[in-house]
């Protein structure tokens, strides 16, 4: 018979480095979730709407960069086994939007956002902080985390140039996880965060998201 082994801090903190470098080089523990976008045919786009294209998949991987840090911080401090083993999941799940922005981001010819270690240092510390208040509050980051999330991807389906199907269909199936993630976190107990909590973490939001369009 054979015990569940139980990580200490120190350890979750190695767990996390090692986490923190996958997202970064582009390598994330992923589901294996096919890539959304094999079949959809590239259809030529002009400098000008590859250049739109880029920048918006930019902003979508920075953004996703800042979902694995928050749901690793967050995983890292958390109370209860149970909510530290949903951040875990929930983080491999977004794995696979990290690499599909990240391969996208190849095809289109052009580069992830330089400040990518930046955003990911904010974000893991909000979710430590999260984490240290309580198991309710860390569901209710994520779940307000995903509802703008899914704002800023409904936004950016009509800013895409048409005939870039491929970048299209993926925003589709991330728009479809993230509102999976929300559902989740709300029928985990999310507590619901006051207005100004909301409103600073649509400002730096905005802050990331005007940034990352030009690097």
């Amino acid at each position: 018979m054979t015990s569940q082994r139980h990580y200490s801090f120190l350890d979750k903190l190695c767990l996390g480095v090692d986490q923190a470098i996958r997202a970064l080089t582009n390598h994330p523990r992923t589901s294996g979730k096919p890539y959304p976008a094999s079949d959809v045919d590239e259809y030529p786009l002009s400098d000008v709407q590859r250049r739109q294209s880029a920048a918006l998949m930019r902003i979508n991987h920075a953004g996703e960069i800042c979902a694995q840090a928050l749901y690793h911080g967050q995983g890292i401090i958390s109370h209860s086994d149970a909510v530290q083993t949903k951040m875990q999941q929930a983080a491999i799940e977004e794995g696979d939007h990290l690499d599909w922005c990240g391969q996208r981001l190849e095809e289109l010819g052009s580069h992830t956002s330089y400040l990518n270690p930046l955003w990911y240092a904010g974000s893991f510390c909000i979710g430590m902080i999260a984490g240290m208040i309580g198991d309710k509050w860390s569901l209710g980051f994520v779940a307000e985390t995903e509802r703008q999330v899914i704002r800023h991807l409904e936004g950016h389906l009509h800013l895409l140039p048409v005939q870039d199907q491929r970048s299209y269909t993926i925003l589709e199936q991330m728009e479809r996880d993230e509102a999976k993630h929300r559902d989740e976190a709300v029928a985990a107990g999310a507590e619901e965060l006051p207005d100004f909590i909301k409103r600073m973490m649509a400002l730096t939001s905005k802050v990331m998201v005007k940034t990352a369009y030009w690097v």
